[in-house]
């Protein structure tokens, strides 16, 4: 297996170069001294910063691309084994990895290697670290999934011992990573197109935790239904935080200002501390990100008054409950909540912040989950005043015929909520000026392009 070493530079090459991951590492190795190089369908903002860096980006995938001073490909879990340039790297024997099994191999170059995983806030766990590495001055290395305006991207090159990245579950990325520390925030039954159910789920975030060596760490929050399962034969430290159960990091005495955000009181192994921890984002779920952020962050030696300035530096990522604006009145903000309980999480937040009404506009992502998690999609959503949906947005799937957001908007009838659905966006705005009145909040929902109706009807 090639093991990539970023004290020795050579050229590597990108099929699909333009993804937020893909891109980030391909600067990361830019950075280190690699000549990178690589190819993406269409040209975008990534595409041409990378280019601005000195990174040669081809556009459209071709054989010929693949030439001899290649070192070693790297591709995304989108390209098939028919791609042209797939093809033709298999034929000169380069070797090559998927683009998990290249973050496995970075993350070896470093000796505290943090992995944070879970269902959901992932990207928002490893934001709040950034803030807190930043502000301890750590100069840590970042892959965040997410635009942060701190590092002015997803992406920050440190030249330190200290690494922070995502860690995702879907198909089974991150049993390819090699963390000194994970975090597990959460386990829920999502991404059932790939596993079977959540007792698969949790097994895979088992095996991510096995992954962690002896004088390593796992921060897990005490809340995980079977938690024994995940933790009963590990051999590394484990820390836990939690809202509900016993955690060795808990909040006490949890409020929220005027404008949403959080605070509490910190208890840390069953003592109470005095500390108050202020967040500048909004929402219960955040103060359970929050702890898992103080508790690693402490793992590390990081002072407590460095933690807490940069929790409240930390104002959100993109399109995470990201305020787009305004329109006669109506102020108008993003969410990528696209499961049940995250929408549940983003709607419970949205209560506390000033409104007359609540609109959710939704856009479902992918037809399995919407088809799985049906009822409790339905659920979710009936806690905004009121609900409009687009069509389900398709990602990597093909169009089944037997599940369509007009099932959703029945599910909701059943439960005594009515919703709106229109099939097309242009109706969806025209819906919203006539109908949202000066003091309501919208929020656009959901991982796919539902965020351009905001950001349309800002311009009115």
């Amino acid at each position: 297996m090639y093991q990539i070493q970023l004290t020795k530079p050579c050229t590597a090459y990108f099929i699909g170069i333009g993804g937020i991951s893909m891109s980030g590492f391909a600067e990361l190795l830019h950075d280190a001294g690699f000549t990178v190089k690589g190819s993406d369908a269409n040209r975008s903002k990534i595409t041409e910063h990378l280019q601005s860096l000195g990174v040669e980006v081809l556009y459209g995938q071709k054989s010929n691309n693949i030439t001899s001073d290649i070192d070693f490909v790297v591709y995304t879990a989108a390209i098939h084994p028919d791609n042209p340039e797939f093809r033709a790297a298999k034929e000169m024997g380069l070797p090559m990895m998927e683009r998990a099994e290249m973050v496995g191999q970075v993350m070896k170059n470093y000796t505290n290697a943090i992995g944070v995983s879970g269902t959901h806030g992932k990207t928002t766990t490893t934001s709040m670290l950034t803030h807190i590495f930043l502000a301890a001055k750590k100069d840590p290395t970042i892959s965040v999934g997410g635009i942060l305006d701190a590092i002015h991207g997803n992406i920050r090159v440190g030249h330190s011992e200290n690494f922070i990245t995502e860690a995702c579950e879907y198909t089974n990325s991150f049993l390819k990573f090699h963390p000194t520390a994970g975090i597990i925030l959460n386990i829920d039954a999502d991404h059932l197109d790939f596993f079977k159910d959540l007792d698969d789920i949790r097994h895979s975030f088992h095996r991510f935790a096995k992954l962690l060596p002896k004088n390593g760490v796992l921060i897990i929050n005490s809340d995980i239904e079977k938690l024994d399962a995940i933790t009963n034969d590990l051999d590394c430290r484990i820390i836990t935080f939690g809202l509900e159960n016993p955690a060795d990091y808990e909040a006490k005495d949890i409020t929220f200002g005027e404008d949403g955000c959080g605070s509490f009181e910190l208890v840390r192994f069953g003592k109470e501390t005095g500390i108050r921890v202020r967040l500048s984002v909004i929402g219960r779920h955040n103060v359970a990100n929050a702890l898992s952020a103080i508790a690693t962050a402490e793992y590390y030696d990081i002072p407590m008054e460095t933690i807490q300035e940069g929790l409240l530096a930390f104002h959100g990522t993109e399109r995470r409950f990201e305020q787009k604006g305004s329109f006669h009145g109506v102020t108008v903000v993003d969410d990528y909540a696209h499961h049940p309980t995250e929408i549940k999480a983003t709607l419970q937040a949205a209560a506390k912040f000033p409104h007359k009404r609540l609109w959710c506009v939704f856009q479902p992502h992918t037809y399995s989950r919407t088809r799985a998690l049906l009822h409790e999609f339905a659920e979710a959503l009936s806690l905004a005043d009121n609900v409009v949906l687009a069509d389900i947005y398709a990602a990597r799937e093909a169009d089944p015929g037997d599940i369509s957001s007009k099932t959703l908007q029945e599910e909701m009838k059943k439960l005594g909520k009515d919703a709106y659905y229109f099939p097309d966006f242009e109706q969806i705005k025209k819906f919203l000026l006539e109908n949202c009145i000066d003091g309501d909040l919208l929020i656009t929902m959901g991982a796919g392009n539902i965020v351009t109706i905001g950001e349309d009807l800002v311009k009115e």
